[in-house]
């Protein structure tokens, strides 16, 4: 069956068509042909009744993108993460993603010492069983200690990762990749795979002492756990739906 995906919003909300916008751009990309409902709240009844989380309030195949639970709200506006009432790129994809329930997930970067190591090691810690997940890059080098480091005080164990070129990876078995350079070209990969990118600045490039270098590396280890906690989400709790 194929996922719902709805804006709910009442009127005079600000940011009600910017994030219909946003939320059709990134549809219309990631999965295609999939229609996205305008869905006015006109009371607070019917905003407890419908789970009304603020205006506006997005769910794809039937799930808050923030995975939110709890007490609907009124009529009132919602704050998304970065304090605006337009929810990030990145969390509306990876809320399709979550729909889709893809079977293996690929992180990219340029050297697979930072960024795509540190999402492997949190990905396989959230995904639930028969989710596989992996890292490459197209110019692999060795993995950085930093990021041994920074995701041991999580209690995450990488340091038998090894950097892997993106050509040791079969295409044919990637159904989703995430692409995480922002100052260098990403490399290619070639398939059918749904194709994500959230770019980030790499630590590895701080060149200040060892403290500077490790808060990089902490930055992006806690934007990406935030962002994959919010991917996996119900995921778990729904796969013998899937």
């Amino acid at each position: 069956m194929e996922p719902k995906a709805e804006v709910l919003y009442f009127s005079g909300c600000p940011h009600a068509e910017e994030s219909l916008r946003r939320t059709r751009e990134i549809v219309n990309r990631l999965l295609p042909g999939l229609t996205v409902t305008l869905v006015p709240v006109e009371t607070d009844d019917e905003a407890r009744s419908r789970n009304f989380y603020g205006s506006p309030t997005i769910r794809i195949g039937g799930i808050d993108i923030e995975g939110r639970k709890g007490d609907p709200r009124g009529l009132s506006c919602r704050v998304y993460e970065g304090g605006t009432g337009v929810p990030p790129e990145w969390m509306i994809e990876a809320a399709i993603l979550r729909t889709l329930r893809p079977r293996h997930i690929l992180f990219l970067c340029v050297a697979n010492s930072a960024r795509s190591q540190m999402a492997e090691g949190i990905a396989r810690s959230l995904a639930p069983p028969g989710v596989s997940v992996s890292s490459a890059g197209s110019k692999p080098s060795f993995l950085r200690p930093e990021a041994i480091h920074v995701l041991k005080e999580i209690g995450i164990d990488i340091s038998g990762h090894r950097s892997k070129g993106v050509e040791s990876i079969d295409p044919a078995s990637v159904d989703a990749v995430i692409t995480l350079c922002a100052e260098e070209v990403c490399p290619v990969f070639l398939g059918k795979a749904i194709r994500l990118h959230w770019g980030l600045q790499d630590p590895a490039a701080e060149r200040g002492n060892e403290d500077r270098k490790l808060a990089a590396f902490r930055g992006v280890r806690d934007v990406l756990r935030h962002r994959l906690e919010i991917l996996f989400r119900e995921w778990a709790d729904r796969r013998g739906s899937s």
